[in-house]
C-alpha cells in the first residue's frame, strides 16, 4: 500500500520556504481567526462565571498537545500531521483514526467559521451568508489560489488591531465591573470541563504549523519553537479579550450574545466600533475558513491515495493542480452543515473530533525515545488524559454524534481491511 508523504524523500516534496516568523504567523492566523469571535458565548453558557477557569484548562491541554506535536513534527518533518505520526508510531489503524477524526472534526470547524461569518455580517440571514461564503471560497480554492504567509500576516494584523480596540474600549468604559470576573456558585466542575472542551476549538489551529513539515526551513528546530510561541501569544490575546468581555457583559449576557464582541463594545458605549468588529470577525473567520478547507481537502487527498477514502477523491485537476474532487466534496458537505446546524453544535462536534486527533498525537509522542526528542513523560500523559476527559465532557449531542461518526469510520476501515485480507493469497 502506498504511503502519503512521510519520512523519506519523495519526488513530489514541497519547497521549504517558511521561516520561524512565517510559521508563527500561520499558527496565529489559524488560532485567532478560528475561535475568539465564536467560542466565548457557548463556553459561557456551559461554565458561567467559570469561563476563565475553562480557558486556563483548555490552554494546559493545548500546551501538552502542542509540545507532543512539535516533537513528533521534528521527528517526522512531512505533511500530514498526526495522520503520519499515528501510522509511524502506533500502526496503520491509529494513523487512519487520527486522519478520519481530523477530516470530520475540521469539516465541522469549517461550518462553524462559515456561521461566524454569517452571524457577524448579517445576523438575520446567518445560514444563507454562511453557505455563500463556503461556495465562494471553494471556488477560489478550486482555481488554485491559496492563502500565502503574506496574506496571513495581513489578516492577523487586522484581527489583532480589532481585538485590541475591543479590549481598550471595554476595560476603559464605565460599564466594566471587575466583580463579574469572580468565579461564583454557578461555576460547576462539569460546566468548567465542558467550557474547556468548547474553548479548545479556539486553540486547535497550531496543528497547521505541524502539517507544514515539508514547507518549513530546518523543521527540527523551527517547528518546536514556532508552536509554543504561537500558542503563548494566542493565549494572552484570548485571556485579555475574555476578561474584557466578561467585565462588561457578565457571564449571563455573554452566554446569550450571538455576536459577543459587538455586544461588548455597544454596552461599553463604543457603538461606533461595532461595524469594525463585524468586519474584523468576518475577515478572521473567512481567513480561517479558507485555510481549513485547504487543510481538510489535502488530508482527504492523502487518505484517498491510501484508499482509506474513495480513491476517486485522489484526483488532481490537470490544469489547476488541486485535488478538485476532494475540494468539491468537502465544500458540499460544509455547505450542508452550514445550512442546517448552529454554531454551538458545530463547535462541539469539531472539538470532539480534534480532541480525538490529539489523543492519538499524545499516544504517539509517548512512544518516542529520549534520543528521538521525547518530551517529559508527564506531557503526553497529561495531554492524552486531558483530551479524553474534555472530549467526553462536551455537550451530550456532540459526544453522541462524534462517537457515531468515528464508529462509522472505524467500521469502514474494518470492512476495507477484511476485503484486502481476502484478496491476499
Amino acid at each position: 500500500m502506498s504511503k502519503p508523504s512521510a519520512v523519506g524523500g519523495m519526488p513530489d516534496e514541497l519547497h521549504r520556504r517558511l521561516g520561524l516568523s512565517d510559521a508563527v504567523v500561520i499558527g496565529l492566523g489559524s488560532m485567532i481567526g478560528a475561535g475568539i469571535f465564536a467560542a466565548l458565548s457557548p463556553a459561557a453558557r456551559s461554565a458561567g462565571s467559570g469561563l476563565l477557569l475553562g480557558l486556563a484548562l483548555a490552554a494546559v491541554v493545548a500546551y501538552c498537545n502542542a509540545t507532543s506535536s512539535a516533537r513528533l513534527a521534528a521527528r517526522y518533518p512531512a505533511s500530514g500531521g498526526t495522520y503520519v505520526y499515528g501510522r509511524e508510531r502506533l500502526g496503520d489503524f491509529w494513523g487512519y483514526l487520527a486522519g478520519w477524526a481530523f477530516v470530520v472534526g475540521k469539516t465541522a470547524s469549517c461550518a462553524a467559521m462559515a456561521l461566524t461569518v454569517g452571524s457577524y455580517v448579517w445576523p438575520g440571514q446567518a445560514h444563507a451568508v454562511a453557505v455563500a461564503a463556503v461556495v465562494v471560497l471553494t471556488a477560489v480554492n478550486y482555481a488554485g489560489v491559496q492563502k500565502s504567509a503574506w496574506l496571513t500576516r495581513v489578516i492577523v494584523a487586522v484581527v489583532l488591531a480589532v481585538l485590541a480596540a475591543v479590549v481598550v474600549a471595554a476595560l476603559t468604559s464605565g460599564s466594566s465591573d471587575a466583580s463579574r470576573l469572580d468565579v461564583g456558585i454557578d461555576a460547576s466542575f462539569g460546566g468548567v470541563l465542558q467550557a474547556a472542551g468548547l474553548l479548545f476549538f479556539a486553540f486547535a489551529g497550531y496543528a497547521r504549523i505541524a502539517t507544514l513539515g515539508e514547507e518549513v526551513r530546518d523543521p527540527a528546530k523551527t517547528i518546536p519553537r514556532a508552536i509554543p510561541v504561537a500558542l503563548g501569544i494566542a493565549l494572552a490575546v484570548y485571556a485579555l479579550v475574555a476578561i474584557a468581555v466578561l467585565a462588561v457583559l457578565g457571564p449571563q449576557r455573554l452566554a446569550d450574545a450571538v455576536t459577543p464582541l459587538s455586544e461588548a463594545v455597544r454596552t461599553a458605549g463604543a457603538g461606533r466600533l461595532a461595524p469594525v468588529v463585524r468586519v474584523g470577525a468576518a475577515v478572521a473567520a473567512l481567513g480561517s475558513l479558507l485555510a481549513l478547507i485547504l487543510g481538510v481537502s489535502r488530508t482527504t487527498l492523502a487518505m484517498a491515495r491510501d484508499r482509506h477514502l474513495p480513491h476517486a477523491l485522489a484526483a488532481v485537476h490537470p490544469r489547476f493542480k488541486v485535488p478538485h474532487r476532494a475540494e468539491l466534496t468537502v465544500g458540499a458537505v460544509v455547505a450542508v452543515l452550514a445550512a442546517t446546524v448552529d454554531v454551538r453544535g458545530a463547535i462541539g462536534f469539531s472539538s470532539f473530533g480534534v480532541l480525538v486527533y490529539y489523543a492519538v498525537a499524545n499516544a504517539s509522542a509517548w512512544t518516542l525515545t529520549p534520543q528521538e526528542g521525547r518530551p517529559a513523560r508527564v506531557v503526553p500523559a497529561a495531554g492524552l488524559a486531558g483530551c479524553l476527559v474534555l472530549a467526553f465532557a462536551l455537550p451530550v449531542s456532540s459526544v453522541l454524534w462524534g462517537a457515531v461518526i468515528l464508529a462509522a469510520g472505524v467500521a469502514a476501515y474494518g470492512v476495507r481491511a477484511g476485503l484486502a485480507s481476502r484478496r491476499e493469497p
